[in-house]
């Protein structure tokens, strides 16, 4: 029981994982961080054009 416990603390596999997954997080939260004026802007011009066509579609 011992051995398995050691062997299980040693063990590097899933830790490796864990920090990429954290890399990852840590990548797209600088990416949002950097592009947010942009992706704002684009997403305002885009929900505002869809609004204006499906109001001309209702009429």
């Amino acid at each position: 029981m011992n051995t398995s416990i050691r062997k299980f603390l040693r063990e590097e596999d899933g830790i490796t994982a864990l920090e990429y997954g954290i890399l990852a997080a840590l990548v797209a939260a600088a990416l949002v961080a950097v592009f947010y004026p942009a992706l704002s802007e684009m997403f305002t011009t885009l929900f505002g054009k869809l609004t204006t066509q499906v109001d001309k579609v209702g009429t």
